[in-house]
């Protein structure tokens, strides 16, 4: 199976049975990232939290009694 990475649209192929292959042919949503832009992202992001500048925003979803 031919994909192409949705950051720098890198064309590589997939074994048609592999579970990733499985997922973008059942699954059309799904993306497609190679390694080298999955492992850019990974670093970037540990990076951050390394610095503490990484907020995850948390919703308080309060229960509310009717």
């Amino acid at each position: 199976m031919r994909v192409q990475c949705v950051i720098c649209d890198q064309q590589s192929t997939l074994e048609d049975h592999s579970p990733i292959a499985k997922k973008l042919r059942n699954r059309p949503i799904h993306t497609f990232m190679c390694d080298t832009c999955h492992a850019r992202i990974k670093e970037n992001t540990e990076a951050r939290l390394a610095k503490n500048t990484f907020q995850l925003y948390s919703y308080n979803n309060k229960d509310r009694d009717f």
